[in-house]
């Protein structure tokens, strides 16, 4: 990615979710060199997370979550420029705040249902509609993230899945993205466009697909796209599918200007409820 490159930044609040993000997040910083934040903020803490409040403050609690996840990530990756940060702002107006620095942004999500844990509901979908960086939610446990030295990413998840629905310049930081991640994996793409019914014929979609990807083949050569991919249907549909392969799945959205319209549209919500792997969202003009 072109330009200044900040720190990996997680929201991390001890639920499940939130942990297996920080291992994938950890991950990321590894392999792309890139600092990492672990960030907590004490007053957006889960309700699904117990917390003795007669034994210790919320306030000890988050500098618990925050120092063995510290620990765990250091003892897997030593040479990581990880930091902690214990907030009290809200959690989304916190990572919002950090998403203009960042190269990436982490959250957790419990997938095929509503996003929870470090962010509830329309708050995280604020955030992911809202953040002017790359976004990724991670499911607990899922079989593509590394969570320790016993549960390393499942082998067969060896793809970088990328929906391309505007073969033009508009899907540059998204086909970016997905060739940068494949390369930091060591796995191949498979780019993925839907086609209407009516729509124009599947040749012609083949060949504007084709044509997308082609400056990225160039920039990318030690990067194979592994699948060309043209389905009749819809994009929700196909993507969704396509992920069962996925190390991760990257797809795009329009920028906001006003965060009165941070809503995402129906294909991203579908995608980031029911894909079988970490989701990336990517702004674009």
């Amino acid at each position: 990615m072109t330009g200044p490159v900040g720190p990996v930044v997680v929201g991390l609040d001890g639920s499940p979710a939130s942990v297996t993000a920080a291992w994938w997040a950890a991950d990321e910083a590894a392999r792309r060199r890139l600092p990492l934040v672990l960030l907590h903020s004490w007053t957006t803490q889960p309700l699904n997370v117990p917390i003795p409040q007669e034994a210790r403050s919320k306030q000890q609690y988050g500098r618990d979550v925050l120092r063995r996840a510290q620990a765990e990530l250091l003892h897997r990756h030593p040479d990581l420029d990880l930091t902690t940060e214990l907030v009290s702002e809200p959690a989304a107006k916190a990572l919002l705040e950090r998403a203009a620095d960042a190269a990436v942004l982490v959250l957790g999500s419990r997938g095929h249902g509503s996003l929870a844990g470090f962010l509830l509901g329309s708050i995280s979908l604020h955030v992911l509609g809202l953040a002017p960086c790359p976004t990724v939610t991670v499911r607990a446990g899922d079989l593509a993230v590394e969570e320790s030295w016993e549960n390393p990413a499942a082998a067969e998840r060896d793809e970088v899945v990328v929906g391309v629905r505007d073969p033009e310049a508009a899907a540059d930081p998204v086909l970016e993205f997905a060739f940068t991640a494949a390369q930091a994996y060591g796995v191949g793409v498979r780019a993925v466009r839907a086609r209407a019914h009516e729509g124009r014929a599947e040749a012609e979609e083949s060949a504007l697909l084709g044509a997308a990807l082609a400056p990225w083949r160039e920039k990318f050569p030690d990067v194979p796209v592994v699948v060309e991919q043209v389905v009749t249907g819809t994009a929700a549909q196909a993507l969704v599918s396509a992920s069962a392969r996925g190390r991760l799945m990257v797809i795009g959205r329009r920028r906001h200007t006003s965060p009165l319209t941070w809503k995402l549209g129906p294909v991203a919500h579908t995608v980031l409820h029911h894909a079988v792997s970490p989701v990336a969202v990517v702004p674009h003009d």
